[in-house]
């Protein structure tokens, strides 16, 4: 177990476990690859074909063990025929 945890502290009190809102923006991320992979029926080999990702990297962003680049991520969505858009949202 970790002793020294990584926090963001926001306004007052308020903190937020950074390793927590990596784990879920990042499953959000993937979720919509997957989703957009599948809606146009391609598979994870035809996608890695298209980046020049290799297929077992593919396989392990997919799965949540692999953090990828902001590069591959890009590689990824153009090979999807879309774009990657970050932006920075106030919290609700």
């Amino acid at each position: 177990m970790r002793n020294n945890m990584d926090y963001i502290y926001m306004s007052g009190d308020q903190k937020i476990l950074i390793e927590l809102a990596q784990k879920s923006t990042r499953q959000s991320v993937i979720e919509q690859y997957v989703q957009c992979r599948k809606t146009q029926n391609m598979t994870q080999a035809e996608l890695a074909r298209r980046t020049g990702i290799p297929r077992s990297n593919i396989t392990r962003f997919e799965s949540g063990s692999y953090n990828p680049s902001l590069e591959m991520l890009v590689r990824i969505a153009a090979a999807l025929g879309m774009t990657l858009q970050l932006r920075l949202t106030e919290k609700e």
